[in-house]
Parts: structure tokens; sequence; C-alpha cells
């Protein structure tokens, strides 16, 4: 069986061996990426991350995961840190209280 090789990024579509969706990249760390299983805007909201929990107030953005440099999603996720310019597949969605 071939396999091609294909770039993972947040908000790509992930599927099992068996073609079956699993959900939609949400963010990366050091161990793989996060993924919602959600749809829509809800799947990346505070709310969805937080189900079950009894937790404060908390605010979604993105983060860098080589300097840890936060910024506002107004704008949606820029294309590369402004901090330290590590490109985006290295920036993902974070909740901060």
């Amino acid at each position: 069986m071939s396999r091609e090789s294909t770039t993972v990024t947040v908000g790509t579509t992930v599927y099992t061996e068996e073609g079956e969706e699993i959900g939609t990249v949400r963010g990366f760390d050091t161990d793989g990426f996060f993924v919602t299983t959600r749809e829509g805007v809800e799947s990346l909201s505070v709310e969805h991350e937080r189900a079950g929990h009894a937790l404060g107030e908390a605010e979604l953005m993105w983060r860098c995961g080589e300097c840890g440099e936060m910024g506002d999603l107004k704008g949606g996720i820029p294309d590369s840190c402004p901090s330290c310019d590590a490109p985006k597949e290295e920036l993902y969605y974070w909740t901060e209280d």
C-alpha cells in the first residue's frame, strides 16, 4: 500500500486508516497534534475545550510552541510567530484564564 506524504496544519481534517473522519486539527505540541471532534466555530471555542469542567472564565488565543508568545485570534492565527518567526505549524489554539 502506498502512502502519500501530507502536510498537517491547523484546520486539516484527519482520518483513520479505514477512511473514517476523526476530526479537525486544532493545535500542536511536542507529542503531536490536538484534534477536535465537533464541527464549526464551536469546535475551537473555550466551551468545547472546557466541556464538563467547572473552571473560571478563559479566552481562546493562539500560542507559539517555540517561544511561548500568545496572541489574539481576532485576525486568525498568523502565518508565523511575530516574536520568533516560527512557522504557522508551531502555533496552536490555547485557552488563557
